[in-house]
C-alpha cells in the first residue's frame, strides 16, 4: 500500500513525541448540519484522527450513548451517502487529517461494496474499522479496501489471546485499535496498569501503532493512556456531550470544549 493520511500522522506524533488523539462522532448527531461542525471544528480543537461513526439500527458492541447517538442520526435523514457527503464537505476545507469510517458491515453491503470503495475514496476517507468483519470474512470488504488504498483498522480486546492475534493483524494496517476493557463503548474506565501489560504482549507481535479506546473520559484519563500507547480514543464522552446540549449550536461547543480538555491532557505528556 502506499502512504496515507494515517501513516503520515503517526509518523509526524512518532517525530513530535506524543500520542495521538483520536476522536470518534457520530455522522448526523445531532443532525447533519450540526456533526459537519463538529468533524470541521475537531482539528483546531486538537484531534489528530477522526473516527465519524456511519449510525446503524443494531450497533452490537457500543454502549447507550453511542446508540442513542446513531437513533438521532437516523431520525435525523443519515445515510451512508450522507455521510460521505458529510465527510467530502470537510475535505473541501481540511486535506490534512485522517478521517476514519467506523461502523457495521450491512450498511455497507447493502449500498454494495464496489461502489462504497469508489465513493469513499472520492469523498476522502483514509481508513475504515468495520466492527463486526472477523479477519475470517477478509475477503468481502477488507481486501478490496486495501487493493484500494485505504487502511483497514482491526480491534484487538483483552480477550484476544497469543493464537488469535496473527489472526487479527493479518491485513491490518494504519494503527491497531485495542479495546482496553470487555464489554460495549463507554462502559468503564480503563486500567493504566492492565493497558500497558497487554500493550506489551501485542507490540511483540507488531509494528504497528497502538490507539487504545473505551471508557477514556477525561484529560487526566487520557495523559495515563498517552504515557503507554501511541493514541487515545474518545468517543462516548463526547457523543454524550451532543445529548446534555441544550440546543445544537450549545451540543457543538460542548464537544468541542470537552476534545479541548482531552487533547491538552495528551499533550501534556511528551515522550522520548
Amino acid at each position: 500500500m502506499s502512504e496515507t493520511r494515517i501513516d503520515r500522522r503517526f509518523r509526524a506524533l512518532k517525530a513530535e513525541g506524543r500520542a495521538a488523539f483520536v476522536t470518534y462522532v457520530m455522522a448526523g448527531d445531532p443532525d447533519l448540519e450540526s456533526a459537519l461542525e463538529i468533524v470541521k471544528g475537531l482539528p483546531a480543537a486538537g484531534a489528530d484522527i477522526i473516527e465519524v461513526g456511519l449510525p446503524f439500527t443494531d450497533p452490537m458492541a457500543d454502549g447507550p450513548a453511542i446508540q442513542q447517538a446513531g437513533l438521532r442520526a437516523l431520525a435525523s435523514g443519515t445515510t451512508l451517502r450522507k455521510t460521505l457527503d458529510l465527510i467530502a464537505e470537510f475535505r473541501k476545507t481540511d486535506d490534512e487529517t485522517p478521517i476514519v469510517l467506523m461502523g457495521y458491515y450491512n450498511p455497507i453491503y447493502s449500498y454494495g461494496v464496489d461502489r462504497f470503495l469508489k465513493d469513499a475514496r472520492a469523498a476522502g476517507i483514509d481508513g475504515m474499522i468495520v466492527v463486526d468483519l472477523p479477519s475470517e470474512e477478509d475477503s468481502e470488504l477488507c481486501l478490496p479496501a486495501r487493493a484500494a488504498g485505504f487502511n483497514f483498522i482491526r480491534l484487538a480486546t483483552p480477550t484476544t489471546n497469543d493464537r488469535r492475534l496473527p489472526k487479527v493483524l493479518a491485513n491490518s494496517s494504519g494503527f491497531l485499535y485495542y479495546v482496553s476493557i470487555a464489554g460495549t463503548t463507554g462502559a468503564a474506565a480503563p486500567k493504566p496498569a492492565d493497558v500497558a501489560t497487554a500493550l506489551q504482549r501485542i507490540r511483540k507481535a507488531t509494528d504497528l501503532p497502538i490507539a487504545v479506546g473505551f471508557g477514556i473520559r477525561t484529560g487526566a484519563q487520557a495523559a495515563e493512556i498517552a504515557k503507554i500507547a501511541d493514541g487515545a480514543v474518545v468517543g462516548t464522552a463526547l457523543v454524550e456531550q451532543v445529548a446534555l446540549g441544550s440546543d445544537n449550536k450549545d451540543a457543538v461547543k460542548r464537544v468541542l470544549d470537552l476534545a479541548r480538555e482531552i487533547s491538552a491532557g495528551i499533550r501534556s505528556v511528551k515522550k522520548t
